[in-house]
């Protein structure tokens, strides 16, 4: 499967638009402590000598050999991980089933880094993001993932010995005949053998727990839970009648767009890009219309230019193909330019979701996936925000579309990650209001 896969998006993988960012594990000391972690996790281990490894230490190649993906998330719920070393921090995390995973395990990661800095210099740390459900046979098991747990220990048990030795060493500087007690020495002088000095060097992992209240899942199709907002909803790209028995008032599938428009308003989640501080709103909308240009050429197996200026000699040239949603945009953008009437683009409208973005809240990033999965014309916000379905979405596309996709987000993002996804998402923070001198019957107050 996994070369199959491959051989398909072998576009992407060569411009680092797939897989990129991995770690790659090839010493051997380093094979050796990825396999007995994978042995103490799942009881497998593998043969090879030289794979790439993302955030949790799920490595492609061996899924492909033991012919599990899910080797290390069994059921989709449950991840477990295997961390060689801190650099897996700034890996991604491959085919993610829940949008909070990567963002807990980096904060895991962050959070203790000087003490997995220590650990994972002589052993793996192996462990688990652990919630109350162990799989996801019914819908109803959604609303039980309140809480996510993460437990850890090298697989050597570096954290668990650590915690024996405190205790021995409490026990005996409080017990007058400490001194005496040769087996508890012993056991002592042992432990210290496995953890080293604990009493300048302490080693420990504190528990985490993360709420997880509002997230994206894969199960049943692909589902959006938003359960801390004012007006609570799911919303699914899957058969909705799955979740008739759902403890929540609302429930919606993605062609309900009028209801997902106003559940959007009412929480305040969402704001226009037109007006949004800190953007080119003109800029951005004139993207989308190229992205959705191209959609509409490639449709039509007409090749696409190769910059800007072709394109819009090909949008005068075959006018009649250009959708909806490329007249309501270019509506937008003549209105930001040079004033006249504001164009009213209703929930109904296919353009209505391209013209918004995420407002600032905890959650932006959750609803700029939803919102890339309302308006999947747009490449760019799809491969940012929703690589999962951009990578399903990219498999059925035509030639041309593949070609120009790669070609676009290999120079114009892969070049400055970070300030693209500034200039679409960021959110300027109002200026402070300006101080004014306290002023007195005589003129300002002197301080």
């Amino acid at each position: 499967m996994f070369c199959e896969k491959a051989n398909k998006m072998n576009r992407l993988i060569q411009s680092g638009l797939m897989y990129g960012n991995l770690v790659h594990v090839a010493s051997p000391a380093l094979v050796e402590r990825y396999n007995r972690a994978l042995k103490h996790l799942t009881g497998r281990e593998t043969a090879l000598t030289d794979f790439y490894i993302d955030i949790s230490g799920f490595s492609p190649e061996i899924g492909h050999e033991l012919g599990d993906p899910l080797y290390l998330n069994h059921a989709g719920v449950n991840r477990q991980f295997i961390l060689l070393s801190t650099a897996q921090k700034t890996a991604p995390l491959l085919d993610a089933k829940f949008s909070t995973s990567r963002s807990i395990l980096r904060r895991f990661i962050d959070d203790n880094e000087p003490a997995l800095f220590a650990l994972t210099a002589r052993d793996a740390v192996a462990g688990e993001l652990v919630n109350s459900v162990y799989d996801m046979a019914t819908p109803a098991r959604l609303f039980d993932l309140r809480r996510i747990t993460i437990e850890a220990d090298t697989t050597g048990g570096a954290l668990r010995h650590a915690a024996q030795l405190e205790q021995k060493i409490g026990e005996f500087l409080s017990r007058d005949d400490g001194w005496y007690d040769d087996l508890l020495i012993a056991e002592m002088i042992d432990l210290a053998g496995e953890t080293g000095d604990i009493t300048r060097n302490p080693i420990a992992l504190p528990k985490m727990e993360f709420e997880q209240g509002n997230f994206w899942t894969a199960h049943f199709g692909g589902t959006y839970l938003f359960q801390t907002v004012a007006h609570p909803a799911l919303i699914t790209a899957g058969d909705r009648a799955l979740f008739d028995d759902a403890p929540l008032a609302h429930v919606f599938d993605l062609s309900q767009r009028n209801q997902i428009a106003k559940f959007l308003d009412l929480n305040k989640l969402v704001e226009p890009v037109i007006g949004a501080r800190g953007i080119d709103a003109a800029a951005i909308l004139r993207q989308k219309m190229e992205f959705i240009l191209v959609d509409a050429l490639c449709a039509h197996d007409i090749t696409p230019g190769a910059d800007s200026a072709a394109l819009r000699r090909l949008a005068a040239r075959h006018s009649a193909l250009l959708p909806p949603e490329f007249h309501a945009l270019n509506s937008l953008v003549t209105w930001a330019e040079a004033g006249g009437d504001w164009p009213r683009i209703a929930s109904d409208h296919p353009a209505y979701f391209y013209t918004l973005r995420a407002a600032d809240h905890p959650d932006a990033d959750l609803v700029n996936m939803l919102l890339a999965e309302l308006a999947p014309k747009d490449i760019r916000q799809l491969f940012i925000c929703h690589k999962s379905l951009f990578y399903r979405l990219y498999a059925s596309w035509p030639e041309a579309k593949k070609d120009y996709a790669v070609r676009f987000l290999k120079q114009d993002y892969q070049l400055d990650k970070e300030a693209t996804r500034q200039a679409l998402f960021a959110h300027q923070t109002p200026p402070p209001p300006l101080k004014r001198p306290t002023t007195g019957p005589w003129g300002p107050v002197r301080r």
